[in-house]
């Protein structure tokens, strides 16, 4: 299933999308048709937070619809709302994993770069922007605006001192997230905090997959591309710290929340790795294609 936060003349709201990723189901709408309680919150966090209930009753709502063959009446045309970020302000900084794959963290140095632990940063919730909407070049910082293309895990249970082979069971699902960088201030600040919190720095989504459509999250085909060319293509196969890994050790001695938000790495081809660097400047177009998840487009604009 594909969760998704939607906006348009109702308010806000938790949609289902369908499997062509074409049209969405408003769950509370149809739910209190189906003569359903005001269960299904407008806040994905929430949502989340409910746990097997959450997802039980959206799986009763999408069943509903198509046992009364009401999907032309009911799922909305996303071309006629506006799709958020899935978690638009999330509750706490994303977690961030660097140099997760042994090529990035080359192109980016050296292979004496390639970590031997887990690199984590985060990002401030203010980043956070969505599927089609635009990403600022904020000119008058940076010269060095850069792409990063990467699988994200959101937490569906609250955990601490989670074991490596129990972590996928702490998982709600898996989103996009393009992980914006302004390599100037990255180095000039010595850290990575400025130079990854510029408000629009964040995009993410379409939407969320639930775990249950995801058999192997490091397994899948990620690529990014600028203006329609390929500049990331890889597998989170080469992931140097798989997904149970990185949640194993984020969680010992700190606790993990529903809603929290992993991005997990971005493979070799960023716009610094290339000689001379390709950074992005105003009318780029960058997508990001996840498979089993979809395709995040934003475009930058001054």
């Amino acid at each position: 299933m594909k969760f998704a936060t939607v906006k348009n003349e109702k308010g806000k709201w938790i949609g289902i999308v369908n499997e062509e990723g074409s049209h969405v189901l408003p769950l509370q709408e149809i739910h209190e048709k189906m003569g359903g309680e005001n269960f299904f919150s407008s806040d994905m966090i929430e949502a989340i937070s409910l746990g097997d209930k959450f997802l039980q009753e959206a799986e009763k709502t999408v069943q509903w619809v198509r046992d009364n063959k009401l999907e032309s009446e009911h799922y909305l045309p996303l071309s006629s709302v506006e799709l958020l970020a899935p978690i638009p302000r999330p509750g706490k900084n994303i977690f961030c994993v660097g140099k997760n794959y042994a090529e990035h963290a080359i192109e980016m140095g050296s292979k004496e770069d390639i970590p031997e632990h887990v690199m984590v940063f985060t990002k401030a919730p203010t980043t956070v922007t969505a599927h089609e909407q635009e990403i600022l070049t904020h000119s008058e910082l940076t010269e060095q605006l850069d792409y990063e293309g990467e699988l994200a895990v959101v937490i569906g249970k609250k955990g601490k001192g989670i074991k490596r082979e129990e972590a996928l069971d702490y998982v709600f699902g898996y989103t996009i997230i393009n992980d914006v960088t302004a390599r100037d201030l990255q180095a000039r600040h010595k850290q990575f905090f400025i130079g990854k919190s510029l408000d629009t720095t964040c995009p993410m989504g379409p939407w969320i997959v639930h775990k249950s459509t995801i058999a192997n999250p490091n397994q899948l085909d990620i690529k990014t591309t600028v203006n329609g060319e390929v500049r990331q293509d890889s597998n989170t196969e080469n992931f140097i710290f798989p997904v149970e890994e990185v949640i194993s050790v984020l969680s010992q001695g700190m606790t993990l929340e529903p809603g929290d938000i992993i991005a997990t790495g971005t493979p070799a081809g960023v716009g610094k790795g290339f000689k001379p660097p390709r950074f992005l400047k105003a009318g780029d177009t960058i997508e990001i294609s996840v498979e089993g998840i979809g395709t995040l487009r934003n475009t930058v604009t001054n």
